[in-house]
């Protein structure tokens, strides 16, 4: 069933992202469809063992409706952190108190912690530095604003964790 459920969620991606219709007549280009199923049976075949055996297909659904949901949450940040960075490069007296923090995460899959680790490092101010096995994090900060870990996590991680636990977990 894992098989089955990977190939259809790889062909429907693949319909969304190629969308195989001819501009001109709006016809379904036969050819390109053939070989994106073929491609996508090749990847539930291969890869369908990989997927967790309670993972169905409503639970996939509800992952890639928290996916999209973190999308845009994510984006905010990253144009937040943005302005936030160049308001303290412009400013006359560079208000930044660097350092390295150390956070925590209830995040458990090693997927999850890499991609909290990831939007931690993309937006800007803030920069992974390490990762243990533990479930903390060492995060470069550009204005570090408190040594404590639990203010610390609700400054940097928390904004991310409920989303992305929903998706990973």
């Amino acid at each position: 069933m894992r098989k089955v459920t990977l190939t259809i969620l790889s062909f429907i991606v693949w319909f969304l992202l190629v969308w195989p219709f001819d501009p001109v007549t709006g016809a379904l280009d036969l050819q390109s469809t053939v070989i994106g199923l073929v491609v996508a049976i090749f990847v539930g075949l291969l890869l369908g063992d990989k997927i967790p055996a309670k993972l169905g297909l409503g639970t996939v659904f509800k992952r890639i409706f928290w996916l999209l949901v973190y999308i845009p949450m994510f984006l905010w940040y990253v144009i937040a952190a943005n302005l936030d960075v160049v308001y303290r490069v412009v400013h006359p007296d560079m208000p930044i108190r660097p350092g390295i923090v150390k956070v925590k995460t209830s995040l458990r899959n090693a997927a999850g912690r890499t991609m909290l680790a990831n939007s931690i490092t993309l937006t800007p101010g803030t920069l992974t530095v390490d990762i243990t096995d533990d479930g903390y994090l060492y995060i470069h900060w550009i204005n570090v604003k408190s040594d404590d870990i639990e203010e610390a996590t609700r400054h940097i991680v928390a904004r991310f964790e409920s989303v992305l636990r929903r998706i990973f977990e």
